[in-house]
């Protein structure tokens, strides 16, 4: 995750203050659940909202912590403590690290949903917008790179609005999968907290109950959330070739914008490249190379290790924030793309009507030819 590849609002979900913020609502909308149990006093859970809510906490001070403890939600909870006073004994009663953890990734990965989800639908507007643009205009369809059949450009574009609703279908599900909470203690058998707790938590932060845990959240949910990522990645590369291939010299058919004053070669000036595009391709190797790792995660040991720990904590921010920008960039290529209907036509008569030899094939065969006479005269 670079500055250069990412947007503010993206970013923001990953980032260590909005993480602490909401390891703190998760423990004290937890320490509700018990006050209202009777688990906890009723004024001590009042004050861990009070005093937890005003604070700013130290990203720095919990890193030297975690330094010495070797623990980031004890390096947390220690932290906490300085701000609630005694009433921090009643933090994390009968709960356990990864109920905290994989609450809150489960609530940073459905956010990072909702802001793909918008630039899903930013995408199909604009896609849509140019696909009616050029609803009538021919030009060749290709298999293998050569001339088949005429098509319309606009029907390319329909192809890739059809394709990416599909996206956006899957990535509905996906965050629906993932959009659960489990606050059920060591192992997960409730052993030391009531599952009503996890229930008011789950209710609080929008989240589904993870059914059946462990100590943590099967990571067959990130798996399928990662790998739908993936192909919304792949999606973007087809498109984004598709423009590479028309922008080339020989073809020119359609290209990127090229903006005043905008320098295509330090060597060559006349070059227009395709460098959007051609970003977007590269971009979407980054999504899809979290894929492989989710599907790994989901083999932990019985009923947890920390095998995946690192890996979601590198591709967790780095594909949700790759593929906010991609989407972004790929929008913003679509809706100033400069289309050349008249090369397309160009195109389209370079073989002098040899692409209407099915046609012909066709009528032969209807007036009484065999098809193998009718495709040596085609």
């Amino acid at each position: 995750m670079i500055p250069r590849y990412s947007r503010p609002e993206m970013v923001a979900i990953w980032s260590p203050e909005t993480k602490f913020r909401i390891w703190f609502e998760i423990e004290a909308h937890a320490c509700d659940a018990m006050a209202e149990l009777g688990v906890i006093p009723k004024s001590a859970a009042k004050t861990i909202w009070e005093k937890g809510s005003a604070a700013k906490f130290d990203v720095e001070k919990i890193d030297a912590i975690e330094r010495e403890v070797k623990h980031d939600v004890i390096a947390f909870l220690t932290h906490l403590a300085e701000f609630i006073g005694d009433d921090a004994r009643f933090v994390h009663q009968g709960m356990t690290s990864s109920d905290v953890l994989d609450t809150t990734l489960a609530i940073q990965m459905a956010r990072a949903a909702d802001l793909l989800l918008k630039d899903i639908d930013d995408l199909l507007s604009a896609i849509k917008r140019r696909a009616f643009e050029y609803k009538m205009t021919p030009t060749i369809g290709r298999s293998h790179g050569i001339h088949a059949e005429p098509v319309t450009f606009g029907l390319k574009l329909a192809a890739a609005y059809a394709e990416f609703t599909r996206c956006r279908e899957r990535l509905v599900a996906a965050r629906k999968d993932i959009a659960t909470c489990a606050i059920s203690g060591a192992v997960g058998t409730f052993a030391n907290i009531d599952p009503r707790v996890e229930e008011h938590v789950a209710k609080k932060l929008g989240l589904s109950i993870e059914p059946v845990s462990t100590q943590v959240i099967p990571r067959d949910r990130h798996a399928m959330f990662f790998a739908t990522l993936g192909v919304i990645a792949s999606s973007i590369e087809r498109l984004a070739t598709e423009i590479r291939h028309l922008q080339r010299s020989e073809v020119y058919e359609a290209e990127e914008y090229f903006s005043p004053g905008q320098k295509g070669s330090s060597a060559m000036p006349h070059k227009r490249n395709p460098v959007l595009t051609e970003n977007l391709t590269g971009l979407a190797r980054i999504v899809r190379a979290a894929v492989t790792p989710a599907l790994e995660n989901v083999a932990l040991w019985h009923e947890r290790d920390i095998s995946h720990s690192s890996v979601e904590r590198m591709f967790g921010p780095d594909a949700t924030v790759t593929l906010d920008f991609a989407l972004a960039r790929l929008t913003n290529v679509i809706d100033k793309l400069v289309v050349y209907p008249e090369n397309m036509q160009k195109n389209l008569d370079r073989l002098g009507g040899l692409v209407h030899s099915q046609r012909v094939l066709l009528a032969l065969t209807q007036k009484g030819a065999s098809r193998e006479d009718a495709y040596t005269q085609s």
